[in-house]
């Protein structure tokens, strides 16, 4: 637990210093660039669902970290968080400007947990047969926190740090939302 923890505040360290010597001399960056794009790159394609189209708004992601890498300042939330930040605004700006709607891709083993949070084992096939619905009921908000939550499986922590509110407040609103989620599925039945 102790080397864990360690090895966590050496790369932290390590990041702090790439991303210092970044806002100095924008060739620095390349290191940051090569440990994010892979995990930026797979969550624009989920949203987005084109390979062509995410790596041009992945690129958009990276350009416009490194022209505001100078304004970046620690402020307890991790770069990836701010990465991530402008991935998620960089496609809602796609979809806005492009009058598209946001693909969600519902797949079952990712959202077990959902259901389970939903209904019980007897009302099962019908939440799986309502979901697609239920989803399209909610504010955009709502989908991208339930998406990062349960589709994609982040902790409280990286839900919070890449909407930008605190770790408890992510909490209250997923559960405000499932609330809701429960009520649009017990409404219809």
């Amino acid at each position: 637990m102790i080397q864990q923890k360690d090895n966590r505040q050496e790369e932290s360290h390590a990041e702090d210093f790439l991303i210092k010597r970044s806002q100095a001399d924008p060739e620095a960056f390349r290191p940051l660039y090569q440990k994010y794009f892979k995990r930026i790159f797979l969550f624009v394609l989920h949203r987005v669902g084109d390979k062509s189209l995410s790596a041009d708004i992945t690129s958009q992601v990276f350009l416009k970290a490194l022209l505001h890498i100078k304004r970046f300042t620690f402020r307890g939330l991790p770069f990836s968080a701010w990465l991530f930040r402008i991935a998620l605004n960089e496609c809602n700006d796609y979809f806005r400007k492009n009058n598209r709607y946001r693909l969600v891709t519902i797949e079952d083993v990712s959202v077990q947990h959902l259901y389970e949070e939903l209904t019980n084992d007897s009302h099962l096939d019908d939440l799986h047969e309502r979901l697609p619905d239920i989803l399209q009921k909610l504010t955009q908000e709502e989908l991208q926190i339930i998406e990062l939550r349960f589709f994609e499986q982040r902790p409280f922590k990286e839900v919070a740090d890449i909407i930008g509110i605190t770790e408890t407040y992510a909490k209250v609103k997923v559960y405000r939302i499932l609330e809701k989620m429960k009520k649009l599925f017990l409404k219809k039945k």
